[in-house]
Protein backbone atom coordinates (compact mmCIF):
# COMPACT_ATOMS: atom_id res chain seq x y z
CA UNK A 1 0.00 0.00 0.00
CA UNK A 2 1.20 3.49 -0.87
CA UNK A 3 0.85 7.06 0.21
CA UNK A 4 -2.38 7.28 -2.18
CA UNK A 5 -4.00 4.41 -0.10
CA UNK A 6 -3.32 6.12 3.28
CA UNK A 7 -5.06 9.46 2.15
CA UNK A 8 -7.36 7.78 0.01
CA UNK A 9 -8.78 4.58 2.81
CA UNK A 10 -7.18 6.39 5.61
CA UNK A 11 -4.48 2.76 6.02
CA UNK A 12 -1.60 1.27 4.47
CA UNK A 13 0.78 -1.69 5.60
CA UNK A 14 4.31 -1.69 5.39
CA UNK A 15 5.55 -5.04 5.87
CA UNK A 16 9.10 -6.07 7.07
CA UNK A 17 9.31 -2.39 9.13
CA UNK A 18 11.56 -4.63 11.83
CA UNK A 19 13.21 -7.62 11.27
CA UNK A 20 13.11 -10.68 14.21
CA UNK A 21 15.68 -9.67 15.24
CA UNK A 22 14.42 -6.34 16.52
CA UNK A 23 11.24 -7.70 17.35
CA UNK A 24 12.72 -10.23 19.75
CA UNK A 25 14.32 -7.55 21.14
CA UNK A 26 11.31 -5.41 21.14
CA UNK A 27 9.83 -8.21 23.11
CA UNK A 28 12.32 -8.25 25.59
CA UNK A 29 11.92 -4.44 26.55
CA UNK A 30 7.76 -5.09 26.81
CA UNK A 31 7.87 -7.98 29.12
CA UNK A 32 10.15 -6.04 31.37
CA UNK A 33 8.18 -2.96 31.41
CA UNK A 34 4.77 -4.26 31.14
CA UNK A 35 5.22 -6.42 34.32
CA UNK A 36 2.19 -8.57 33.47
CA UNK A 37 0.16 -5.78 32.92
CA UNK A 38 -1.65 -6.03 29.61
CA UNK A 39 -1.37 -2.57 27.92
CA UNK A 40 -0.31 0.93 28.74
CA UNK A 41 -0.33 4.72 27.32
CA UNK A 42 2.46 5.61 28.97
CA UNK A 43 5.52 3.76 27.03
CA UNK A 44 6.86 6.89 25.81
CA UNK A 45 8.16 7.99 29.08
CA UNK A 46 10.92 5.29 28.76
CA UNK A 47 13.82 5.99 26.50
CA UNK A 48 14.32 2.92 24.94
CA UNK A 49 10.48 4.15 23.25
CA UNK A 50 11.38 7.48 22.48
CA UNK A 51 14.55 6.09 20.73
CA UNK A 52 12.08 3.64 18.43
CA UNK A 53 9.88 6.53 17.45
CA UNK A 54 12.76 8.61 16.56
CA UNK A 55 13.75 5.59 14.72
CA UNK A 56 10.51 5.60 12.82
CA UNK A 57 10.47 9.15 12.24
CA UNK A 58 13.44 8.87 9.86
CA UNK A 59 12.92 5.40 8.66
CA UNK A 60 12.86 4.74 4.85
CA UNK A 61 9.69 2.88 4.52
CA UNK A 62 7.97 4.93 6.15
CA UNK A 63 8.74 8.28 3.80
CA UNK A 64 5.71 10.08 2.66
CA UNK A 65 3.43 8.48 5.14
CA UNK A 66 4.83 9.67 8.07
CA UNK A 67 5.61 13.49 7.38
CA UNK A 68 8.85 15.03 9.00
CA UNK A 69 7.62 17.45 10.78
CA UNK A 70 4.95 15.20 13.24
CA UNK A 71 6.15 14.31 16.53
CA UNK A 72 5.70 11.47 18.76
CA UNK A 73 3.29 12.24 21.04
CA UNK A 74 1.84 9.04 22.79
CA UNK A 75 2.64 5.26 22.64
CA UNK A 76 0.33 2.67 23.87
CA UNK A 77 0.58 -0.90 24.37
CA UNK A 78 -1.57 -3.59 23.64
CA UNK A 79 -1.10 -7.09 24.50
CA UNK A 80 -3.96 -9.34 23.83
CA UNK A 81 -4.54 -13.31 23.87
CA UNK A 82 -6.70 -16.41 25.11
CA UNK A 83 -6.01 -15.34 28.60
CA UNK A 84 -6.00 -11.44 28.24
CA UNK A 85 -8.91 -11.10 25.54
CA UNK A 86 -11.32 -8.43 24.54
CA UNK A 87 -13.00 -6.75 21.56
CA UNK A 88 -13.57 -3.25 20.42
CA UNK A 89 -16.48 -1.67 19.21
CA UNK A 90 -16.60 0.40 15.99
CA UNK A 91 -14.93 3.81 16.93
CA UNK A 92 -12.95 6.87 15.73
CA UNK A 93 -9.86 8.03 17.86
CA UNK A 94 -10.88 11.39 19.42
CA UNK A 95 -8.67 12.24 22.13
CA UNK A 96 -5.25 13.03 22.34
CA UNK A 97 -3.33 13.34 25.43
CA UNK A 98 -2.27 16.56 26.94
CA UNK A 99 -0.31 18.54 29.31
CA UNK A 100 -2.78 20.78 30.92
CA UNK A 101 -6.85 21.49 30.54
CA UNK A 102 -7.40 24.80 28.57
CA UNK A 103 -10.23 27.01 29.26
CA UNK A 104 -12.18 26.90 25.41
CA UNK A 105 -15.37 26.34 24.25
CA UNK A 106 -14.14 23.30 21.21
CA UNK A 107 -12.39 21.45 23.84
CA UNK A 108 -14.61 19.15 25.76
CA UNK A 109 -14.50 15.50 27.07
CA UNK A 110 -11.76 15.57 29.30
CA UNK A 111 -10.81 12.86 31.26
CA UNK A 112 -7.47 11.66 32.85
CA UNK A 113 -5.96 8.19 31.36
CA UNK A 114 -2.66 7.18 34.08
CA UNK A 115 -2.79 10.20 35.52
CA UNK A 116 -2.80 11.69 31.79
CA UNK A 117 -5.01 14.68 31.23
CA UNK A 118 -6.97 13.90 27.63
CA UNK A 119 -9.20 15.49 25.50
CA UNK A 120 -11.22 15.15 22.39
CA UNK A 121 -9.16 17.25 20.19
CA UNK A 122 -10.58 19.83 17.32
CA UNK A 123 -11.69 18.09 13.79
CA UNK A 124 -8.88 19.79 12.41
CA UNK A 125 -5.96 18.73 14.28
CA UNK A 126 -7.60 15.08 14.07
CA UNK A 127 -7.49 15.08 10.28
CA UNK A 128 -3.31 15.73 10.48
CA UNK A 129 -2.59 13.15 13.17
CA UNK A 130 -0.90 9.91 12.26
CA UNK A 131 -0.56 6.50 14.20
CA UNK A 132 1.89 3.70 13.25
CA UNK A 133 0.83 0.57 15.01
CA UNK A 134 4.24 -1.50 15.20
CA UNK A 135 2.73 -5.65 14.95
CA UNK A 136 5.66 -7.22 17.50
CA UNK A 137 3.70 -10.52 16.39
CA UNK A 138 1.96 -12.15 13.36
CA UNK A 139 -1.44 -11.26 13.43
CA UNK A 140 -3.93 -13.27 12.11
CA UNK A 141 -7.71 -13.33 11.70
CA UNK A 142 -7.73 -15.74 14.65
CA UNK A 143 -5.42 -12.97 17.01
CA UNK A 144 -8.31 -10.52 17.02
CA UNK A 145 -6.79 -7.84 14.25
CA UNK A 146 -8.10 -4.40 13.37
CA UNK A 147 -11.14 -4.00 11.30
CA UNK A 148 -11.62 -0.90 9.61
CA UNK A 149 -13.56 1.12 7.03
CA UNK A 150 -11.93 2.03 4.17
CA UNK A 151 -12.63 6.38 3.24
CA UNK A 152 -14.46 6.62 6.80
CA UNK A 153 -11.69 9.08 8.08
CA UNK A 154 -12.69 11.77 5.03
CA UNK A 155 -16.14 12.34 6.78
CA UNK A 156 -14.76 13.82 9.69
CA UNK A 157 -15.97 12.95 13.40
CA UNK A 158 -18.93 10.66 13.17
CA UNK A 159 -21.97 10.32 15.16
CA UNK A 160 -23.71 6.78 15.42
CA UNK A 161 -26.04 6.90 12.52
CA UNK A 162 -23.43 8.02 10.07
CA UNK A 163 -20.82 5.52 11.48
CA UNK A 164 -23.88 2.81 10.56
CA UNK A 165 -24.55 3.88 7.31
CA UNK A 166 -21.10 4.50 6.50
CA UNK A 167 -20.61 0.72 7.71
CA UNK A 168 -23.01 -0.61 5.45
CA UNK A 169 -21.91 1.27 2.55
CA UNK A 170 -18.59 0.53 2.69
CA UNK A 171 -17.57 -2.85 4.30
CA UNK A 172 -14.81 -3.51 6.93
CA UNK A 173 -11.26 -4.96 5.68
CA UNK A 174 -9.72 -7.19 8.06
CA UNK A 175 -5.92 -6.05 8.93
CA UNK A 176 -4.08 -8.90 8.86
CA UNK A 177 -0.32 -8.09 9.56
CA UNK A 178 2.73 -10.47 9.79
CA UNK A 179 5.33 -9.66 12.95
CA UNK A 180 7.77 -6.47 11.81
CA UNK A 181 4.88 -4.78 9.90
CA UNK A 182 3.33 -1.54 10.48
CA UNK A 183 -0.21 -0.39 9.94
CA UNK A 184 -0.08 3.25 9.24
CA UNK A 185 -3.43 4.83 10.05
CA UNK A 186 -5.28 8.06 10.60
CA UNK A 187 -7.08 8.04 14.09
CA UNK A 188 -10.59 9.38 12.28
CA UNK A 189 -11.00 6.46 10.72
CA UNK A 190 -13.24 3.92 11.88
CA UNK A 191 -11.79 0.82 13.14
CA UNK A 192 -12.92 -2.01 15.72
CA UNK A 193 -11.69 -5.63 17.20
CA UNK A 194 -12.85 -8.62 17.93
CA UNK A 195 -12.00 -11.39 20.66
CA UNK A 196 -8.96 -13.44 19.52
CA UNK A 197 -9.87 -16.94 19.10
CA UNK A 198 -6.72 -18.27 18.47
CA UNK A 199 -4.03 -19.36 21.27
CA UNK A 200 -0.82 -16.74 20.04
CA UNK A 201 -0.18 -13.68 21.38
CA UNK A 202 -0.87 -10.33 19.60
CA UNK A 203 1.52 -7.35 20.78
CA UNK A 204 0.70 -3.86 19.42
CA UNK A 205 3.05 -1.10 19.63
CA UNK A 206 0.67 2.02 18.76
CA UNK A 207 2.33 5.12 18.17
CA UNK A 208 0.57 8.69 17.66
CA UNK A 209 2.20 11.25 16.03
CA UNK A 210 1.11 14.77 15.58
CA UNK A 211 2.11 18.08 15.10
CA UNK A 212 4.67 19.28 17.38
CA UNK A 213 2.78 22.71 18.14
CA UNK A 214 -1.02 22.10 18.90
CA UNK A 215 -3.93 25.01 18.60
CA UNK A 216 -6.27 26.73 20.68
CA UNK A 217 -3.22 26.97 23.68
CA UNK A 218 -2.72 22.97 24.02
CA UNK A 219 0.42 21.51 24.71
CA UNK A 220 1.74 17.92 24.50
CA UNK A 221 2.14 16.29 28.10
CA UNK A 222 5.68 14.58 26.01
CA UNK A 223 7.42 14.54 22.81
CA UNK A 224 9.95 12.42 21.34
Amino acid sequence: MSVASLDRQGFALVPHLLDGSECDAMAHRLARAQAGRAGTRALLSQPWCRDLANHLSGHAALAGLLPPELVAAQCTYFEKSASRNWLVPVHQDLGIPVAERVPHPQLRGWSQKEGVLHVQAPAELLQRLVAVRLHVDDCSAADGPLRVIPGSHLQGPLDESAVAALRQAAGEVVCVAPRGSALVMRPLLLHASSKASGTSLRRVLHVLFGPRELPLGLRWPMVA
